[in-house]
């Protein structure tokens, strides 16, 4: 068969046509539970699937398309407004100073921004350091090219911030990447400034490089400080930074990223751009700089999300068999329910008993096994509070019975 000649990432892939796994963003099983009157609670797209479109950026795609301008390419690499209206965030949000046309690429969201961030220094045998739980494509990017995953465990206990010492023990000769997710999905930790630093140390002493994937970047809470590692001392030149207007500016159907990095890096990146990725939509592109360019609707977003992470914590922290912390950033929700059952069998639980669809926490690394993701920036804020009642009332049940 034609699929044993593939490559072994390739071949073990799950979440597909025949896989008994589904992917909460590929299967469309999960979507079923909308017929049954449930609450989707497993797809990381703010406000889904209410109308969230800011009027200015709807007009200016709309615009972009009756000119006709959107039949065309931009360049690859992005459009150079776009990339004008990218500097101004970074300067202004991440104290990043970056020259649009020698530090910054345009990619067609950050899912291909985090692959294409990866793919010009992992190969085979390469291993590549990934904090477990962590986004998934951090793990299933370093098959796909070959490398090895060094997997770096965080607890509960320390607030899911990580140790040096875990990335220390694990070193090799062989190690070449470490790959963050800052603030980390599922968890929603948002790294500290010393544990940042501290890690800094470790790469600049270790030459390795550093690709974090910044999606999550806005909002973060109760006053924590959100720092970009590229701005630490000695970072910048071995740092390549992923960001997304999918989430905190609510724009996940545009998909529009972004890539940030030194120029000897950007250079190459630049010429093989076209071969890996192609130009970004041209209408999303006139949507996007719309959006940074007048970015205040972001302020009610921020509430928002901020009044969702307090309704599931206070409908489900105190459930016998359930430990859970305040979201630290986004709209997620990173939930312990060992005492219930492993996380797959709750979230097939409550599927079913809660109409609730929420994701297993093992498809987040190995550290995920005993826990739930639960996001809150889909449906109404009322709708919300409704799934959270009934996830609490189908978690008691199970609580008795355990």
């Amino acid at each position: 068969m034609v699929v044993e000649k593939m490559i072994p990432a390739f071949r073990k892939a799950e979440g597909g046509l025949f896989s008994k796994v589904e992917k909460a963003d590929v299967g469309d099983a999960v979507l079923k539970i909308a017929e049954r009157g449930g609450a989707l609670m497993a797809w990381a797209d703010p406000f889904y699937p209410l109308p969230s479109m800011p009027s200015h950026v709807g007009r200016a795609m709309i615009e972009c398309i009756e000119s006709g301008f959107a039949s065309h390419y931009t360049p690859p690499i992005g459009h150079g407004e776009l990339k004008a209206e990218i500097a101004k965030k970074l300067k202004k949000v991440n104290g990043i100073d970056a020259v649009p046309q020698r530090n910054i690429l345009v990619t067609p969201g950050s899912d291909s921004g985090l692959f294409f961030a990866m793919l010009p220094f992992i190969t085979n045998g390469d291993e590549v350091m990934v904090i477990d739980p962590s986004y998934p494509n951090n793990f299933q990017n370093t098959e796909i090219l070959g490398g090895v995953v060094v997997r770096i465990p965080v607890y509960m206990e320390d607030e899911f911030q990580f140790r040096i010492e875990e990335f220390e023990e694990r070193l090799s000769a062989k190690t070449k990447m470490i790959v963050l997710t800052n603030p980390n999905n599922p968890t929603t930790a948002v790294y500290r400034r010393d544990r940042l630093l501290a890690l800094a140390e470790f790469a600049i002493k270790h030459d390795l490089i550093v690709v974090v994937d910044q999606a999550f970047e806005q909002p973060c809470f109760d006053g924590l400080e959100m720092v970009s590692i590229a701005t630490l001392p000695g970072m910048w030149e071995r740092t390549i930074s992923v960001f997304s207007l999918s989430k905190g500016m609510g724009l996940s159907g545009l998909r529009v990223g972004y890539i940030v990095a030194d120029d000897a890096v950007i250079d190459k990146m630049y010429g093989t751009a076209v071969a890996v990725l192609g130009a970004t939509n041209t209408a999303a592109q006139m949507g996007a700089i719309a959006a940074l360019r007048d970015d205040r609707y972001t302020e009610a977003y921020f509430r928002s999300f901020d009044r969702r992470r307090k309704i599931v914590f206070e409908h489900l922290h105190d459930l016998p068999g359930v430990s859970m912390r305040l979201a630290e950033s986004g709209f997620l929700s990173w939930i312990n329910v060992s005492e219930l059952g492993s996380g797959s069998e709750v979230a097939l639980y409550l599927n079913r008993e809660a109409l609730v669809a929420v994701n297993a926490g093992d498809s987040y690394g190995h550290e995920g096994k005993d826990y739930i993701r639960v996001v809150h920036g889909v449906m109404h804020e009322a709708e919300l509070e409704e799934a959270a009642r009934r996830m609490r009332a189908a978690l008691l049940r199970l609580a008795k019975t355990k």
